[in-house]
């Protein structure tokens, strides 16, 4: 590794939000570390979508140890009696026809979130207005299921925390317990991760269940080392810990996804459009810089912590946070727009930049 272009990626990352840091593993040694603002190797921020990427996996858990109870995993339409009666009488006879599999690649045919275009074999085809609020407040799973459609399902791609929330509600049915105390057993314990949560807090309100759909809130380390199971196809030491078959899925083009290049929960580089980065590079991003990487062919895992005050907001996840922080990022602003930059560095924009950073620090494997 070649330490002042790590440096550079580090010093890149540090324009990206405002708090953050950049952790790298490179063939099994952490070979990098450095926080900046309220960036901590004891930090607990909200992750945001970064916390897609731990459902996915959860998922692949659920699937090997309940086969006999969803036989043909991936492969099954989950909007009926068996594995959603929440979601009965369906709002749209189209459900019916729903994969877990589309669920987890954005495929199911769900209204995006906000103003997100709709995606048919990689152009934009509509921009999808608003979803309007409904006239009554829905719970937290009522949301997710009754989240209107765009288009039919597998014949389109728009991004939405609603869908994999709903295989969440899946997966809580048929292990028995929230889906936070799943990780915690399945993945957390066995590995050794420190304190960690999900940023249930919302204002004075407290979610009922674990967010399928964003903020895990979990050292930076630890996301690294979920990062190196990842590239180990769910071996830890001498446990396998998640099915290697199913991590297999998360770094390739899915047969449920063709509109994106997106797996089950994760953007994957096969088609180049990172152009800095090997094609087997696969990641997952998340709302304010957040970003976990991983390269089989490069042995290497980075994770790009990032965030803004309110993500870093111990009343968000009930973990205290005891570290120190100088109050140097405080103030801290996006850069200004000047006739050589737009402002501010996007979310996938900038973490696609910083693959190519690391990478280019990177020697030959």
């Amino acid at each position: 590794m070649d330490l002042q272009k790590l440096d550079y990626a580090f010093e890149y990352a540090s324009r990206s939000s405002q708090h953050g840091g950049l952790v790298v593993v490179r063939r099994g040694y952490l070979v990098y570390e450095k926080y900046y603002g309220r960036g901590n190797r004891e930090a607990t921020p909200a992750m945001a979508s970064v916390g897609k990427a731990y459902t996915s996996v959860a998922c692949g858990i659920m699937l090997h140890e309940k086969r006999a109870e969803i036989p043909e995993g991936l492969e099954t339409r989950v909007f009926n009696q068996r594995y959603l009666p929440e979601s009965l009488p369906l709002d749209d006879p189209r459900k019916a026809e729903i994969k877990l599999g589309q669920l987890l690649s954005m495929a199911a045919g769900l209204h995006g979130e906000g103003g997100n275009p709709g995606f048919v074999k990689f152009e934009p085809s509509v921009k999808l207005d608003p979803l309007p609020r409904p006239a009554e407040p829905l719970s937290q799973d009522l949301s997710a299921v009754r989240t209107p459609l765009w288009c039919n399902p597998g014949e389109g791609y728009s991004y939405t925390s609603q869908s994999p929330h709903v295989a969440s509600i899946v997966l809580r049915r048929l292990v028995g317990m929230e889906m936070q105390q799943y990780i915690d057993e399945k993945l957390a314990k066995p590995m050794g991760w420190g304190h960690w949560a999900y940023a249930l807090r919302r204002g004075d309100s407290v979610l009922p269940h674990t967010p399928g759909g964003a903020d895990t809130a979990i050292r930076s380390t630890d996301v690294a080392r979920f990062g190196y199971l990842i590239l180990h196809k769910g071996r830890w030491g001498k446990q396998q810990l998640a099915p290697a078959d199913y991590i297999e899925l998360l770094g390739k083009p899915s047969p449920y996804q063709k509109h994106a290049p997106f797996s089950l929960m994760f953007e994957v580089n096969a088609d180049g459009h990172v152009a800095g980065a090997p094609r087997d590079t696969f990641f997952k991003s998340g709302g304010g810089g957040y970003g976990l990487v991983v390269i089989p062919s490069l042995d290497l895992v980075i994770y790009k912590m990032a965030g803004d005050d309110r993500q870093y907001d111990p009343a968000r996840t009930g973990i205290p946070q005891n570290y120190p922080y100088d109050g140097s990022r405080d103030t801290w602003k996006p850069a200004a727009k000047s006739q050589f930059s737009d402002g501010a560095i996007g979310t996938d924009d900038g973490l696609r930049r910083l693959i190519e950073m690391v990478v280019a620090a990177t020697s030959a494997p």
